[in-house]
């Protein structure tokens, strides 16, 4: 019956945890050493990292090991840097290396980057206690090109989750990632977040350099998704992210979808992804008169 019973607040603790449970955690339950050996040979318990269970079953998730990753590392412990940025949203995939932030003294392992830091901020976010989106945007903008913590800053503003009074305080001289976080604040240009791929952040940035007009960024125009959009010139850029490795059903897509824009009054333009990359300047001047011939009066 006691079993039974710490089986239940031991199930409830796994819940909150993605089925994942610490030692520490099952000790403060009242769990002794000896019931959780004997869980582990009847498969209740089932080990991931040391001191880390899975409790019931082995459900493989990258909740579950984000939650192992943050109870191995021990009470206090938080994700942080590239991982506390996707699991906010700030970035689209998770880094294949699992990064924690813990006040205590805890080896990094394998596929799981332990930060020993006492005074950081901890909050939760979906479930999961992870640092605030101030430091987060810090300890990214640290091992980060400047690029990815401009997309970064913008995905923050698009979900509401960017306080610039929260940052600043964070860039303090000689604060790993304060001058590049400093650069990207100064640059900032919420439009990054609605693009979709990396080809179209280099074109958006291949806009800037250039001094052109800022497009709209996966605009809704005639009844298309268009990659890029300038309403006062009636100019539509799309960016093949591929290359030239279309299917016969893409080429028949792009082919309409032109057709359908320049019956409406406007100027299509491709680009492919080589172009943006290798020959940005051809791409900038082309780019560039386009833009100077098709200007609309107000």
């Amino acid at each position: 019956m006691a079993k039974r019973f710490a089986k239940d607040r031991v199930g409830r603790t796994a819940a909150r945890q993605c089925g994942r449970v610490a030692w520490f955690q099952l000790r403060k339950l009242g769990v002794v050493d000896a019931v959780i050996h004997d869980w582990l040979n009847q498969g209740y318990l089932h080990p991931k990292l040391p001191g880390v269970y899975a409790v019931g079953h082995d459900a493989p998730s990258v909740e579950a090991d984000l939650a192992a990753a943050v109870l191995y590392a021990g009470p206090g412990a938080m994700l942080s840097h590239g991982t506390a940025a996707a699991w906010w949203g700030l970035i689209d995939n998770q880094p294949s290396t699992i990064n924690v932030s813990t006040p205590r003294r805890c080896r990094s392992r394998r596929g799981i980057k332990v930060h020993q830091r006492r005074n950081c901020r901890r909050t939760s976010h979906k479930g999961l206690p992870v640092t605030s989106v101030a430091q987060t945007l810090l300890d990214y903008a640290a091992g980060s090109a400047l690029t990815s913590v401009r997309v970064a800053l913008a995905n923050a503003e698009y979900h509401r989750l960017l306080d610039v009074q929260e940052v600043r305080p964070q860039l303090g001289h000689g604060r790993p990632g304060s001058t590049k976080l400093r650069q990207a604040l100064a640059r900032h240009e919420p439009r990054l977040a609605h693009a979709r791929s990396p080809v179209e952040v280099t074109f958006f940035e291949l806009c800037e350099r250039f001094g052109l007009p800022l497009p709209e960024v996966n605009a809704r125009v005639s009844g298309w998704t268009v990659d890029f959009f300038w309403p006062g010139h009636g100019v539509v850029v799309e960016v093949d992210p591929c290359g030239n490795h279309h299917t016969p059903a893409q080429i028949d897509r792009d082919r309409r979808k032109d057709l359908a824009l320049r019956s409406d009054g406007l100027v299509v333009h491709r680009y492919s992804r080589d172009q943006v990359e290798q020959t940005p300047d051809a791409v900038g001047a082309d780019l560039t008169a386009a833009l100077e011939s098709s200007r609309r009066p107000p």
